[in-house]
């Protein structure tokens, strides 16, 4: 079809034509209005198309660096280690087997060298015990034919090596004696002392072991029965669960009072994550949650308290932060709330309800969005778009490193630092942040992470202004990794009561290892302690306070 500018048809005076073509004109002038019309939207569809492409684009390649790549996140040290283990292994492996056949050739005239350089080895603790084993020559007069004079003994040198002997059971011989008076005709008799198990085998020291074997060392029943049997002691795993049951219960009661010691403080970390729980009468699991709540990184007394509910909806939060019932202190608690921006915390951090409460934003969770489109061609998204992640990430860099020189600091000192140092770099990147995001195409990834940054940004920068917040929700995130390492190994909660039992012992143990605490000796020495400590005083057995007996 034939098409007429529009710049020369308005020039073109119609009156002064005929009507044919005056009316041509017209329709021509209509179909290319038209025309223009349909394709600026289709222009609109190809951008909108372009952005979903590369979405899922990304969305591919993360998943396949998730199941191809090393996993930089997902990969603990811990795992990573397990490499570098198997590599010391066969080297100590290939040296042994080199030094065996080096022992029947021949000996080579040797030349003199540099002595090599030792490795410095760690010493060995020196609160193991030293079991001595002495080297002597028989004869100790000079080995010289012509001389068999005796020798003087002018030193020694001294090699030590590890050695380990596996858990060894031993057995508590409890002799009660019994008193009697002829004249009287009375009897006396010490009382037989409390214990975990009342009437049972374990002493304190056994039922701590199974409850940190199980909830530490997350070794489920089944698997220390054999461990147990190696040392010739049967325990059927119903026996370790029985056992595992009552040394929770024993612990209830400090839980209570953990849980109004983590409420003392105005800076708490929360998050939650699923736990598998069996459902009998589905024969199948279903997904409960656990979460948790601990006080601030920069906080004095750590710690860290679990709860184990039914779901993920917000009447968890607000039954725990808002006063319900002793022990929680009333009035509600009153701080300021780490979280990510899940909006179950929506309603314990409502204004209006409760104005003493502020949230803080988790850094990291922002990062993290930026660092999974910093990785270049390989998640198939735009170059423009890797190109604006990998400053943003430059960014965030500067921000951390900064906050990290302030990680020894005073709260107050940590404030005038942050307000010195770090406001400037956060109120920097805010201009950046908005300025990239009027040159990306919305729906796009990027514009998704710089949203879910900007939207949160008073959340984000609130510990700007105050020196006892966190930058991150880290540190709750690394108290949720046991329970997921567990739950690997123990697969699921068999009832919600051995859930919470669960979240019992674990808060306890967790708590005493951010405390610096051997695990198994606090909990040894509580359960030996607690039925008969004074209720007045058992905030004396809290792992911040507990002092062995």
């Amino acid at each position: 079809m034939l098409r007429m500018p529009s710049a020369v048809a308005t020039a073109i005076d119609l009156t002064s034509l005929p009507a044919e073509v005056a009316a041509l004109i017209g329709r021509l002038q209509q179909q290319a209005k038209a025309d223009a019309q349909e394709l600026a939207r289709r222009g609109g569809e190809l951008t909108l198309a372009q952005a979903k492409i590369d979405k899922l684009n990304f969305e591919l390649a993360r998943l396949r660096r998730w199941q191809f790549d090393a996993k930089t996140e997902a990969m603990t040290a811990a795992q990573r280690l397990l490499f570098a283990e198997a590599l010391a292994e066969d080297e100590a492996s290939l040296r042994a087997k080199l030094a065996e056949l080096q022992r029947g050739l021949p000996e080579a005239p040797k030349t003199p060298k540099a002595p090599p350089r030792k490795p410095r080895r760690q010493a060995l603790p020196a609160h193991l015990e030293r079991v001595e084993h002495r080297h002597e020559p028989e004869d100790t007069h000079c080995p010289n034919a012509d001389c068999r004079q005796p020798m003087q003994r002018i030193g020694e040198d001294v090699s030590e090596k590890l050695d380990i002997v596996p858990a060894k059971f031993f057995v508590h011989r409890h002799i009660y004696g019994k008193w009697a008076c002829r004249c009287c005709q009375q009897l006396h008799q010490e009382p037989a002392e409390p214990d975990v198990v009342d009437g049972g085998i374990p002493a304190a020291g056994l039922v701590a072991h199974t409850l940190i074997s199980r909830f530490v060392d997350h070794l489920p029943y089944y698997r220390q029965e054999p461990i147990n049997a190696r040392s010739g002691v049967h325990t059927p795993r119903s026996t370790l669960a029985s056992w595992g049951g009552a040394g929770g219960a024993s612990l209830e009661p400090l839980y209570e009072l953990h849980r109004a010691f983590i409420l003392g403080c105005r800076v708490l970390h929360a998050d939650e994550t699923p736990v598998p729980l069996l459902d009998p009468g589905a024969g199948k699991t279903k997904k409960a949650y656990v979460w948790a709540w601990a006080r601030s990184h920069h906080d004095p007394h750590p710690g860290v308290i679990y709860e184990f509910c039914l779901g993920r909806g917000s009447q968890y939060p607000l039954a725990f932060l808002g006063g319900k019932g002793p022990p929680v202190p009333e009035p509600a608690w009153q701080g300021t709330l780490i979280t990510d921006q899940y909006g179950g915390y929506n309603a314990v951090l409502d204004a209006k309800r409760y104005p003493q409460r502020q949230s803080a934003a988790c850094a990291a969770h922002a990062r993290r969005r930026f660092e999974e489109l910093s990785r270049g061609g390989r998640a198939g998204h735009s170059a423009s778009a890797s190109a604006v992640a990998t400053e943003a990430m430059q960014r965030w860099a500067r921000i951390y490193r900064a906050e990290a020189a302030f990680s020894e600091m005073s709260h107050d000192d940590r404030r005038q630092a942050r307000q010195a140092v770090s406001r400037p770099l956060w109120e920097e990147f805010e201009v950046w942040l908005k300025l990239q995001r009027t040159q990306v195409l919305d729906g796009s990834k990027i514009a998704e992470a710089i949203d879910y940054s900007l939207n949160a940004w008073n959340a984000l920068t609130l510990h700007l202004d105050d020196g006892a917040v966190v930058i991150d929700n880290n540190l709750i995130e690394r108290q949720i990794k046991p329970w997921k390492l567990g739950a690997k190994n123990w697969l699921f909660a068999g009832s919600a009561l051995a859930g919470q039992r669960a979240a019992v012992v674990m808060s306890l143990v967790q708590s005493a290892k951010l405390n610096g605490l051997d695990p198994w000796a606090y909990l040894r020495d509580v359960l030996a302690r607690i039925h008969t400590h004074p209720h007045h005083r058992l905030e004396e057995l809290l792992p911040h306070r507990w002092r062995p007996a």
